[in-house]
C-alpha cells in the first residue's frame, strides 16, 4: 500500500505504539476532519466542563489579563498556541480591541487550513485587527519571534492542553517556552484542577458516547489511511482517573483474543483478550502543583485566575 509523506510519520508512530508493550497509540492522531468535528461535540456536553470553565474566566477577567499584559507604553504579541476555532479568544479580543489595545495577535497552529479559516473568520469580526497567523511548530515561531524586540511577548496555551503531559514532559515543554522568552514575558497556561473524582470521569466517559467515539477514531484512521481492518466492536473505550496522581486516562480494550493486519505496515498485530492500548492522558493539578510546575520550568507565578466552582484555572506566568 502508498503511503503519503505526511502519513509515513503516522505509520511510524502506530507501529511502534503497537508493538510495544504495554500497547499505545498517541493521542495527537485523534485529529483528522472527523475527528475535530467530535472534538467540538465533547466540548459542548454536559458532562465536559474545562470549555465553560474557561470560557467563564475569559469573560470575568478580560479587563484584567489586558492590565496584566500591557506593560508601560509598550504593544504586545499575543502568540496563541493551538488556536483551533477562536471560540475563547474571541472574548479576549473584544474586550482588548474595544479598549484600543496596542496589541499583535499570532495565533499559531500546525493545521494551515484551521489558520485561514480562523484568519478569515477574525479579519471580518475585527476589521482593524494586527493578525499574523504562523504555520508550523511552536518553537519554530518563538524562535523567529524573539527576534523582535519591540514587543513584550504573552504566550497562551489554554484549553489544559497541558494536561496531554506526563508532569516531565509538561516541565520540558514549559522550559522549552521558557528558554525562548524575554524577561518580564508572560505565559497564560489553563490547567484542569483536581475535584470531585467521579466528576472528573464522566467528562471522559459521557452518556452519549461521543468521547467513545473520539477514541474510536484512532482505529478508523489507521483502517481509512494504513489499511488496517481494526472491528470497533472488538474494543471497549475505558476511562480511568487516580486521584492521588491526577492522571485521567484512556484505553481501548481488546474484549477478544484477534489478531488486526495493517497493510501500509505489513505487519499483524496480536490482541488477547481484555488487554489495553493505551490511548491519552489528561492530567488534573492541585494549586500547589500548578505553583510547582511554574517554579521547575522556571517561571514566577503572576496570578490564579478561577471560575465560580474553581473547577478549573487560568494561571498568569512571568519570566523573571
Amino acid at each position: 500500500m502508498q503511503i503519503s509523506t505526511v502519513n509515513q510519520q503516522f505509520a511510524m508512530d502506530v507501529a511502534a505504539g503497537l508493538s510495544a508493550s504495554p500497547k499505545s497509540l498517541p493521542a495527537k492522531y485523534f485529529y483528522d476532519k472527523r475527528g475535530d468535528y467530535l472534538f467540538q461535540q465533547i466540548m459542548e456536553l454536559e458532562e465536559y466542563y474545562p470549555t465553560r470553565c474557561e470560557y467563564e474566566i475569559f469573560d470575568t477577567y478580560k479587563h484584567r489579563f489586558l492590565e496584566l499584559f500591557q506593560h508601560s507604553d509598550r504593544p504586545f504579541q499575543l502568540l496563541e498556541f493551538g488556536a483551533g476555532d477562536g471560540y475563547k479568544t474571541k472574548v479576549l479580543l473584544d474586550a482588548f480591541t474595544a479598549q484600543k489595545a496596542n496589541f499583535q495577535y499570532i495565533p499559531i497552529d500546525i493545521s494551515n487550513n484551521v489558520l485561514q479559516i480562523l484568519a478569515a473568520d477574525f479579519k471580518k469580526r475585527y476589521p482593524d485587527l494586527n493578525i499574523a497567523p504562523f504555520n508550523g511548530d511552536y518553537f519554530k515561531a518563538l524562535e523567529q519571534l524573539s527576534e523582535n524586540t519591540a514587543y513584550r511577548k504573552v504566550v497562551v496555551f489554554m484549553g489544559s492542553n497541558i494536561g496531554n503531559f506526563t508532569r516531565i514532559e509538561a516541565v520540558q515543554f514549559l522550559r522549552q517556552i521558557y528558554q525562548r522568552l524575554a524577561k518580564d514575558d508572560l505565559l497564560l497556561i489553563g490547567i484542569d484542577l483536581k475535584k470531585y473524582p467521579q466528576r472528573i470521569l464522566d467528562a471522559y466517559n459521557d452518556k452519549k458516547g461521543i468521547t467513545r467515539d473520539f477514541n474510536y477514531n484512532l482505529l478508523l484512521r489507521i483502517n481509512k489511511e494504513l489499511g488496517g481492518n481494526f472491528k470497533l466492536e472488538n474494543f471497549l473505550h475505558s476511562p480511568t482517573y487516580n486521584p492521588q496522581t491526577g492522571d485521567a486516562k484512556s484505553y481501548l480494550v481488546a474484549t477478544k483474543d484477534h489478531e488486526v493486519y495493517i497493510e501500509a505496515l505489513e505487519q499483524t498485530f496480536h490482541f488477547e483478550a481484555w488487554e489495553a492500548v493505551y490511548t491519552e492522558i489528561s492530567k488534573k493539578y492541585s494549586i500547589s502543583g500548578v505553583e510547582n510546575l511554574a517554579k521547575k520550568s522556571g517561571f514566577e507565578v503572576v496570578n490564579h485566575f478561577f471560575d465560580q466552582k474553581k473547577y478549573f484555572v487560568d494561571s498568569i506566568w512571568r519570566k523573571a
